[in-house]
């Protein structure tokens, strides 16, 4: 394993973190991860500040194990009605379908970046690591972090972006290759075409930069886990294994949809031709399962307002669509590796993601 000590970093006995994944988890898929010897986290961005507070409450009475909360680190644009309208003009015919009405008011603005008030917040409650997605908060608010005793991570999509966060003193990085579920990390670029697979990634990301890596994107079994580590990663961190797993909250469509494609390319392979980055759901590249609004729409489309106001009109088109039982319009999110998601309790799945792992610092 990697000289870095994956213990003194997340305090964990496994180096193994469980992905932040906002939509299909809560603390209770965190807490099983824990207590299998993982570092289990809770997704804060598209929670209020009283209900992270419920999070943490419900995983310390669970667990003392260490706790990885996730924020988002955006800069939340203003409004902009013209996009939303041009935007309204791409999706009325589902509209007209769905036989529903559009609402075009601001929305979408749930997702909000990491600030002052969530600090007030969770600061007694001295998490022992905090994770941030598009990059860095404010340098006052990360020096508020670093003042609880927290250990500070973020995500890397290119080597740019992991020497920044090197620059600015990161404990950990999240090198995301783009085979990862979910919302890209990007934060010095919004050009697609930078992403790349882990492999290449972590490699020369290990080459120049002195901090602790952690690997992440399409890892869902314990020779990915073992091949990662001895790439140069002190750790892995795992999403997508876990969205059919008991204590996760994914939903009974999403749910069918993943078993739906593991079973049409085959348990044991990469579903590549499965997932697609779209921008659709929320205005950001996102790796997830192709449905139909990706298919018919393009899974880029330069239509979709700025993150996060695309959601707004798509969510009204998913709420509709998923109450007839369709997942035309849903956010799948999920990983290539689709062949990884079991049916098992988290922490069962967490120990074997460690099985062809035997030595650990």
């Amino acid at each position: 394993m990697n000289s870095k000590n994956f213990k003194a970093l997340l305090g964990t006995e496994l180096p193994i973190i469980q992905a932040p994944m906002a939509g299909v988890q809560d603390s209770k898929l965190a807490i099983a991860v824990a207590n299998a010897g993982g570092l289990g986290s809770i997704p804060c961005g598209m929670l209020s500040s009283a209900q992270i507070v419920d999070e943490i409450k419900r995983f310390r009475a669970a667990t003392s194990a260490p706790l990885n909360l996730n924020f988002f680190c955006h800069e939340l644009p203003p409004f902009d009605k013209q996009a939303q309208a041009r935007w309204h003009e791409l999706l009325a015919p589902y509209f007209d379908e769905l036989e529903i009405a559009a609402d075009l008011g601001q929305g979408g603005a749930s997702r909000m970046p990491f600030n002052h008030e969530i600090a007030d917040a969770i600061e007694a409650f001295k998490p022992e690591v905090i994770s941030f997605h598009f990059g860095l908060p404010q340098e006052n608010l990360l020096e508020r972090v670093r003042s609880w005793g927290a250990k500070v991570i973020s995500s890397a999509t290119t080597v740019a972006e992991a020497e920044y966060l090197a620059a600015r003193g990161v404990d950990g990085i999240i090198v995301q290759g783009v085979e990862a579920g979910g919302h890209r990390g990007m934060f010095l670029s919004d050009d697609v075409s930078t992403q790349v697979e882990l492999e290449p990634l972590l490699t020369k990301i290990a080459s120049r930069v002195d901090a602790p890596l952690i690997a992440a994107g399409g890892i869902g079994d314990s020779h990915g886990v073992k091949a990662a580590l001895a790439m140069g990663a002190s750790a892995v961190q795992i999403g997508s294994a876990y969205l059919l797993c008991d204590e996760a909250n994914t939903s009974s469509l999403h749910r069918a949809a993943i078993e739906n494609a593991a079973n049409t390319e085959g348990s044991t392979v990469r579903a590549e031709g499965c997932t697609a980055l779209t921008n659709l759901f929320s205005g950001r590249p996102a790796r997830g399962l192709v449905n139909r609004a990706m298919s018919e729409l393009g899974a880029i489309n330069d239509s979709a307002p700025a993150f996060p106001y695309a959601t707004n009109l798509m969510a009204q088109l998913r709420k509709a669509s998923e109450a007839r039982g369709m997942s035309d319009f849903s956010p799948l999110w999920c990983g290539q590796n689709v062949g990884s998601c079991k049916k098992i309790a988290a922490g069962e799945m967490t120990l074997a993601l460690m099985q062809q792992v035997t030595q650990l610092e």
